[in-house]
């Protein structure tokens, strides 16, 4: 389960719904300002007898003003507070973009604009390494990197733990085939967030972006498996290896997402959604000198 944007005063009850149905893996990040509450949620249900500990997988991020090697293990201090966590399952670096350090997650100038950082992100990558000898994660990955990035990491000298993932955007409109080939060659998990299109945030995606749970193909697909257009989209990720995200704070949805695994889907099916590929990015990010999408993949 995603807990991104979810409004806060909805996301400690739909972290209690999702463990409740049978969620275990938590996906959050030190952006969403939302780990006092998630954490909440997760004390309460190991406090009623629902799940141990052990039993809960959270991803958390390091954010992006954190990028600098020294910020890294007070980032995650942090959020391991607010969590009441002694440890966190995954960490991984949230973007490649570096911004200013400090508390004000998007930094900005006198003109708006944002301050960005240059850090070497091999550094960054041994100040992780660093926070899972001290036993504060069990493992580390990345995020919105591209294979330039990763390669960067993987050929670093002296590495002492590769990548276990890379989280990015990915849905039929922007599939991802290339990375994910690669990602696969490396033995890195392609994770997928935004999997059933956006969230449409006006500060990041253009409104005329066409909706991909409208599409025709899919819906058409939606009929023949008496499914809905989202729970298809779900289940193609699955089918080509790579862990989908699903974002929901009601329990209806929550529940729904579960049929993912009552169905399967032909191979002429997932052919004619990877022809669906557009290379349509929802999530845009600003004009940064480590920009990860101007490569190929």
């Amino acid at each position: 389960m995603e807990v991104a944007r979810v409004p806060k005063s909805k996301c400690e009850e739909a972290v209690k719904v999702a463990i409740e149905v049978g969620y275990r893996h938590i996906d959050g990040a030190y952006l969403y300002e939302n780990e006092k509450e998630v954490g909440r949620a997760i004390q309460e249900k190991i406090a009623d007898g629902t799940v141990k500990r052990e039993n809960i997988f959270y991803t958390g991020k390091l954010w992006s003003t954190f990028n600098a090697p020294e910020m890294v293990s007070s980032a995650l201090e942090k959020s391991l507070k607010s969590l009441q966590f002694d440890y966190i399952d995954l960490y991984i670096i949230h973007t490649p973009l570096s911004l200013k350090s400090g508390d004000d997650l998007f930094p900005v100038d006198g003109n708006g604009k944002l301050i960005f950082d240059n850090v070497d992100l091999c550094a960054t990558w041994e100040a992780m390494e660093a926070c899972k000898d001290a036993g504060l994660v069990k493992s580390i990955g990345v995020s919105n990197f591209n294979r330039r990035q990763l390669e960067m990491i993987l050929n670093k000298p002296g590495l002492k733990y590769k990548p276990v993932c890379n989280q990015v955007e990915c849905h039929p409109y922007l599939n991802q085939r290339k990375l994910l080939e690669f990602c696969k060659s490396k033995n890195i998990v392609l994770v997928a967030f935004s999997a059933l299109g956006s969230h449409r945030d006006e500060r990041w995606v253009d409104q005329s972006s066409p909706l991909l749970l409208e599409d025709p193909i899919l819906n058409a697909l939606a009929k023949k498996y008496n499914q809905s257009p989202a729970l298809v989209a779900l289940r193609y990720q699955l089918q080509r290896g790579v862990v989908v995200l699903a974002k929901s704070f009601t329990r209806k949805h929550i529940e729904d997402n579960f049929k993912v695994f009552d169905f399967q889907l032909t191979e002429e099916d997932m052919k004619a959604i990877d022809s669906l590929n557009q290379n349509l990015r929802y999530d845009s990010f600003l004009d940064h000198p480590e920009y990860p999408f101007a490569d190929d993949y």
